[in-house]
Order: structure tokens, then C-alpha cells, then sequence
């Protein structure tokens, strides 16, 4: 593969590159000392900065990746995966003192999916290690699992985003709550530099202190960013932008498991945002490529290519009204 030189890239994605261990659905979590069968365990690419890259060049999105792994199989692994989807992988920094990132994905049939992660070599980017003349040659910047990057919270990536939002890039930035925390303080400066947050329901309850997604995303709004959009699983998202208020339904598919569905969301997103679609049409991108993620239970094996994604849409509209 030859890799994108700077200027042929249209999105820049950064941040946690993980090695998903998964298993098929079990029918229950077994007790202490027992064994619980299942048919598969796979190993597969995962991690925002991954996910997003891997389905955006399924789209056809010249696309880079910046974070860092280990010196060791799992890292040699993502960066591999990476590179045989067509993804530019220069960027990513092999550390020698520490392990690459892990995340076991525990899938129960109609559960909510688990997780046990290992943050690794993640907890060591920072904002030095973004080459600035890469993010300045991009359209959009993608940074996605912020919260499980402790170097670059704050100003580090205020800063950056100012700097992206200075050379006309489109900043874009998702999250991963690892627990509670004083997240408000993190995110406020980053907000402000934010063209399009894209928290899910659940963390911008703990964020916000309230449930209803109209509410968070307006919050949000109020703290700077441009676009806010609230993903609410199987009922849809929500956005806020301007004065603009809209509520997406979901499209109708099989669903295997939730594993990438929000980078996938993010992914058909960004995507919509390259090809200059309006505030409506990034929201069926999004939600098209996040339904296409569910159908299988790692984050990028099944999402859509763009004609596939292009021909769904077609074949099923989706219902978005104003609020």
C-alpha cells in the first residue's frame, strides 16, 4: 500500500487504537470457578481512532490514523489491520515501555455488552505527538475515546483544535467515560474548540445530570460547541446546532451486538460532513453506517462500503423531525 501523502488526506483520526477480544453471545456470565461455552472468540481491530478510520476508508475516505501501541503483537496487529483496510498508519508511535491497548468484550444474548479495558500505551499520547502540519492538510479532525487520554486533556487538545479550527479543519470529538470525575472540567476549554460533539446518551447523563438528551445537548451547546448530537441507541439521536433541533428514528436491521456502533455513527457522520451534506443528511450518514455496525458483534466487520450505504438509504428512508 502507498500511504496518503499530507495533503490527500480528508480526515485525520486520533486517539485510542485497542485490540477487541470478543466472544459470541453467551447466554449468561458464568459463576465463579464455572465455564461458559460460546462458539467464537475473535480477535478484532477496536478503539475509536481505529474503528472511525477503518470505516471511513470503507467509504473511500482518504484517512489517518495518530496514536500509540505497543512494540509487541497487538500492536503489530492493529497497525496490520489498519494498513490493509487502506488507512494511513504513519502516524501511529510504537512504544517500547509500554503494552498496547486491550478491551475483553463480554456479550450476553439481550444485555448490554461489558467491558474490561486496559488503557496501555493510550494513556501516552500527547499533544506534541500530533504533527500539526498533518492536522492543517486535513478537512476534518477526529478525535475520539477522549477522557482515556490524560495528556491530552484540557488545553493540550484546546489548543489543538483552536490551531485545526484556525486553518479552516472541521473539528470533531467523541468520548469514553471511564468512571466518575470532574468530566466538565476536561471538556469545557475542548468544547469550545469543538465544531461536532458526539456523546452518547448514557455519558452525557453522568456529564450533565440529566436524562433527557434535548436537555444535554443543549448544555452542551451552551458550553461553545457547534453541533451536538446525542446518540440514544435504539431510539435514535438527537441534535442540537444553532437553532436548529432535530430527532432521528434508527433504521431497521438485525441486531448482533453494539460493539463500534457509536464510531460507526460518527464515522457516516464525518463522512456526510465531506461531501457537504446539511445537518439532516450527516444524520442519516450516521445512523446508516452505525446500523449497519450492529449486525456483527466486532466494531468494523460489518459496516456498510458507500454503496452499500448509499443504496440502504435509498431503500429506507429514515424519519427525522424538528423539535
Amino acid at each position: 500500500m502507498q500511504p496518503a501523502s499530507p495533503d490527500q488526506l480528508e480526515c485525520l483520526s486520533v486517539g485510542i487504537l485497542v485490540a477487541d477480544h470478543l466472544c459470541d453471545p453467551i447466554e449468561q456470565v458464568p459463576p465463579a470457578g464455572g465455564v461458559v461455552l460460546c462458539e467464537r472468540l475473535p480477535l478484532s481491530i477496536g478503539g475509536c481512532a481505529s474503528n472511525v478510520a477503518v470505516d471511513l476508508a470503507r467509504l473511500g475516505v482518504r484517512v489517518g490514523v495518530v496514536g500509540c501501541v505497543g512494540r509487541d503483537y497487538f500492536g503489530r496487529f492493529i497497525l496490520d489491520t489498519l494498513a490493509s483496510a487502506q488507512v494511513d498508519v504513519r502516524d501511529i508511535k510504537q512504544l517500547d515501555d509500554a503494552e498496547t491497548s486491550g478491551t475483553l468484550i463480554i456479550n450476553v444474548r439481550g444485555e448490554d455488552r461489558r467491558f474490561i479495558h486496559a488503557p496501555g500505551a493510550n494513556a501516552r499520547l500527547r499533544a506534541e505527538d500530533i504533527p500539526l502540519e498533518r492536522v492543517r492538510a486535513a478537512k476534518v479532525l477526529y478525535v475520539g475515546g477522549y477522557l482515556l487520554m490524560p495528556a491530552l486533556e484540557g488545553e493540550p487538545l484546546a489548543s489543538l483544535f483552536r490551531q485545526a479550527r484556525a486553518a479552516g479543519v472541521k473539528t470533531v470529538l467523541d468520548i469514553v467515560m471511564p468512571g466518575p470525575g470532574d468530566n466538565w472540567g476536561k471538556l469545557e476549554k475542548v468544547l469550545a474548540e469543538t465544531d461536532v460533539f458526539l456523546p452518547n446518551h448514557d455519558e452525557a447523563a453522568v456529564i450533565t445530570g440529566t436524562a433527557d438528551p434535548l436537555a444535554q445537548a443543549e448544555c452542551f451547546a451552551r458550553a461553545g460547541a457547534g453541533a451536538v448530537v446525542i446518540t440514544c441507541g435504539a431510539e435514535g439521536s438527537v441534535v442540537v446546532a444553532g437553532k436548529q433541533r432535530l430527532r432521528a428514528q434508527v433504521y431497521p436491521v438485525e441486531y448482533r451486538g453494539g460493539t463500534g456502533a457509536g464510531d460507526a455513527f460518527d464515522a457516516g457522520f464525518i463522512a456526510g460532513l465531506l461531501q457537504g451534506e446539511d445537518l439532516a443528511g450527516c444524520l442519516r450518514w450516521g445512523s446508516a453506517i452505525g446500523a449497519s455496525c450492529v449486525r456483527s458483534i466486532s466494531a468494523t466487520d460489518s459496516v456498510f462500503t458507500r454503496a452499500e450505504a448509499e443504496q440502504f438509504m435509498r431503500d429506507h428512508p429514515l424519519a427525522i423531525e424538528a423539535i
